[in-house]
C-alpha cells in the first residue's frame, strides 16, 4: 500500500503540531473474539471532570477502533519513561505485538493493561463518537476506573519527532 504524497499545507501542519509536545499513550481494548487489540496515541485530552470523560482519536481502518465500537470500551495506558519501546512497538501495527510485551486484564478491564511500561491506566466506557474528521474517529470515553503501577516514573513524552521524559526535579 502506497501512502499518497504529503501537500504543503500538511507538512507545515505537520511541523506545526511536531513543536507541541504531548504525552504518549496506548489504547488498548478486546475485539469480539477475546483478543487483544491496541496502538499508540498521542491525541488524549481530558473533556469533563464530571463525569470525567477523555477523548482519543483513533486512525480510522485500524482493527483498534472497531474493536472499541463493538466492545463499547477501552484503556489508557499512560507511558511512563521507559515506555518508549512501547510506543514504537503499538505504533508499527506488528501484528504480534501483545505477544512481546507482558500485559495484563482483570474482570472489570477495558483493555489490556501495561503495567510495566504505563504509569497509570483509565479504564473507559464509551460514551459517544464524533463525525470523523480526516482519517481519524474521535471516540468519547467515560473514565470508570484508574489505577496507578509506577507513580514515580515520569510521563513519556513526544514532540519534535522525538520521544523525552519529564525533566527530572518536578514531580506530580
Amino acid at each position: 500500500m502506497t501512502r499518497p504524497v504529503e501537500s504543503a499545507r500538511a507538512k507545515e501542519f505537520r511541523s506545526l503540531m511536531s513543536g507541541f509536545p504531548t504525552g504518549v499513550v496506548v489504547v488498548t481494548t478486546f475485539g469480539p473474539d477475546g483478543g487483544p487489540h491496541g496502538m499508540t496515541c498521542s491525541s488524549l485530552c481530558s473533556v469533563a471532570l464530571d463525569p470525567p470523560t477523555l477523548l482519543v482519536c483513533v486512525r480510522q481502518g485500524s482493527s483498534t477502533l472497531e474493536a472499541v465500537e463493538q466492545r463499547g470500551s477501552f484503556a489508557v495506558n499512560v507511558l511512563h519513561s521507559g515506555g518508549r519501546p512501547v510506543a514504537e512497538l503499538f505504533a508499527s501495527g506488528a501484528p504480534d505485538r501483545f505477544d512481546r510485551v507482558p500485559w495484563r486484564a482483570g474482570p472489570a478491564a477495558a483493555g489490556p493493561h501495561l503495567p510495566d511500561y504505563a504509569r497509570t491506566v483509565a479504564d473507559c466506557k464509551v460514551t459517544g463518537t464524533a463525525k470523523p474528521v480526516g482519517d481519524h474517529t474521535v471516540v468519547f470515553g467515560e473514565v470508570l476506573e484508574v489505577t496507578s503501577h509506577l507513580t514515580a516514573a515520569a510521563p513519556l513524552l513526544y514532540g519534535l519527532r522525538r520521544y523525552a521524559t519529564w525533566p527530572t526535579g518536578h514531580r506530580a
